[in-house]
């Protein structure tokens, strides 16, 4: 416990907190196995112990990164367009990578359907809309307003990076009331219902930004104190304890039929007393209470314990923490080939070893990727180092 009250070592100035890295490459492999649903491997992971799952945390980390990446330029008081320019930037990458993503599942479920006959791909993931109504749908997809299933994260994510300077410039004054105003708005979402909308369905976005930026503005200004050495989330052994509780109360919740019977209970109470559906319910749209606090008890306790950093640290996890780095393009491939790997289930007979060569190739040009791309970051800054040393003078 004593460890635990010192908290994690702060980093020398400059340095990179592969904790993040580390936590981030296990998000993404978590999300891979999701998005192919049906394996065997999707009984272990963490959506299965908790009420949160890995958006939570690839939301969280994002910020975090956000927070990190961002707020040097505001810091050193750069010009306002040079500090909106970056974000802005990367905003725009997401969503030619999300129409990107886009097409090449419309791609991929259009081949399993032609040349195998898998036509019954085309009746999920909110494809029928794109029959029934093409060009509606084909004017929602820039949009967009249409968003077909497991490729709806960064839509929120590139949304959220259009507001992040600005949330960077109230937070590095007052992060507590940016907090406060983030709540707020999470709060009135949740009790009026508030979304972006769809186009042509009905309904609003999977990922609401009104609810999900809040678990964002949380890591922004994690992020952000990470950057300035600040820590406006402090280690305390008794929140500690409390967070660390409520995450074995869920495993218990989950896993005891008893005692889940009278956790649902209790928000069943919470119902019939008139709370609104986003305190007690588990809705991921709006990103309802029991979500949101199993997802920051999880992050706080991870980010508490010293030990973390030296795992991350560990050659052990060294895949995870190069597929972290890369995060953007490892995410965007193993989408690719998540949706790739749902139509070979859907034309393949049910059976352990088909999952395993899913997961296993799968893994691994994910991994691949990550090291062929961290080698190439690694060979350019060599030579742009090797072209700054001077030349001295030939002798004769």
């Amino acid at each position: 416990m004593r460890s635990i009250m010192a908290g994690p070592a702060p980093l020398p100035p400059g340095a990179r907190d592969e904790r993040l890295d580390m936590f981030r490459g296990l998000a993404l492999v978590m999300i891979f196995i999701n998005h192919v649903p049906g394996t065997v491997f999707e009984y272990f992971t963490n959506r299965n112990f908790g009420f949160s799952d890995a958006a939570e945390a690839f939301v969280f980390m994002s910020g975090v990164a956000a927070g990190l990446a961002y707020s040097g330029s505001i810091l050193k008081k750069a010009p306002l367009w040079l500090s909106v320019a970056r974000p802005w930037a990367r905003a725009r990458q997401l969503y030619f990578v999300h129409l990107t993503l886009t097409f090449i599942f419309l791609g991929t479920f259009a081949g399993a359907a032609h040349y195998f006959g898998l036509y019954e791909l085309l009746e999920t993931n909110n494809l029928k809309a794109l029959a029934r109504d093409p060009l509606p749908t084909l004017i929602g997809i820039p949009l967009l307003t249409h968003q077909f299933g497991y490729l709806n994260i960064l839509p929120l994510y590139l949304t959220l990076l259009l507001f992040t300077p600005f949330l960077i410039m109230a937070a590095l004054k007052k992060p507590y009331w940016v907090l406060a105003g983030s709540v707020l708005v999470w709060a009135i979402a949740g009790q009026f219902r508030l979304n972006f909308p769809n186009y042509p369905n009905s309904g609003g976005w999977f990922f609401n930004p009104l609810s999900w930026q809040l678990i964002f503005v949380i890591g922004l200004i994690a992020g952000i104190g990470m950057k300035t050495s600040r820590r406006f989330f402090p280690v305390n052994p008794q929140a500690f304890l409390l967070a660390l509780g409520f995450l074995i109360l869920t495993i218990f919740w989950m896993k005891v039929r008893p005692v889940g019977a009278m956790g649902n209970g209790f928000l069943t109470f919470l119902w019939k007393s008139g709370f609104p559906f986003y305190i007690h319910s588990f809705d991921k749209t709006f990103l309802s209470l029991p979500r949101l606090l199993h997802a920051l008890c999880l992050f706080y306790v991870l980010a508490s314990i010293p030990a973390m950093q030296t795992i991350a640290a560990s050659r052990w996890v060294s895949p995870l923490r190069v597929m972290g780095r890369q995060g953007l393009a490892v995410f965007s491939t193993g989408t690719a080939l998540s949706l790739f790997f749902q139509a070979v289930k859907a034309g393949t007979p049910a059976s352990t070893l088909t999952d395993a060569l899913i997961l296993i190739v799968g893994l691994g040009i994910q991994v691949g990727l990550a090291y062929a791309l961290t080698g190439t970051v690694k060979m350019r800054a060599g030579e742009a180092r090797a072209k700054a040393v001077p030349v001295g003078p030939v002798a004769p």
